[in-house]
């Protein structure tokens, strides 16, 4: 098990030594910027995506995650945030749509800027990552489906959100746990 533990967290740190600051930065300058974000992805991105959700919302940010019964419509100071690997989901493609046709920005975090999303897109933050799909120009994991694209995902977002902390909201944690559950 350690062996397997090893591997994977060697894959994880090698995507992420691949991704470019400059990305990372520049979604979160357009987060910081949004009047409001909407979030969405599918399956365990999707699930990536409420994760930091709560954390944009422990750190005072206006969040939503499409889908859910209380998310308002999205409106032309707002930010769409997609998390896709392939950037070709049909449902999240359908959400960019709408979101461009309203004003609204549309981000993307995927392995693939050159997809249907990534066409749409106004900010792009790429993770050189393997997916489902396992194309030749994706990195060799241990890992089933789309897991290693997910785990970076999750690690890259709290990056972003550790950025927007340091540069713009200067909250510590007392400030952060007062925004956490209490019905839990």
């Amino acid at each position: 098990m350690k062996q397997i533990t090893g591997t994977i967290a060697r894959e994880i740190a090698e995507v992420l030594e691949r991704v470019d600051p400059a990305e990372s930065e520049k979604l979160a300058e357009e987060l910081q910027r949004a009047n409001r974000i909407f979030i969405a992805g599918t399956g365990r991105s999707g699930l990536v995506g409420k994760v930091f959700g709560m954390r944009l919302m422990h750190s005072g940010y206006p969040v939503y995650v499409v889908g859910e019964t209380v998310t308002p419509s999205i409106e032309p100071e707002d930010i769409l945030l997609i998390i896709s690997g392939s950037g070709s989901t049909e449902n999240l493609k359908y959400y960019a749509k709408k979101a461009k046709e309203v004003g609204a920005q549309v981000a993307l975090v995927t392995t693939n800027k050159e997809s249907a999303i990534g066409q749409m897109s106004d900010c792009h933050l790429v993770i050189p990552a393997a997916t489902k799909k396992r194309l030749p120009s994706e990195p060799d994991t241990i890992q089933p489906l789309g897991s290693q694209f997910d785990q970076s995902a999750h690690l890259l977002l709290d990056a972003v959100m550790v950025y927007l902390l340091q540069n713009y909201e200067q909250r510590d944690q007392a400030s952060l746990n007062k925004k956490h559950a209490n019905l839990e």
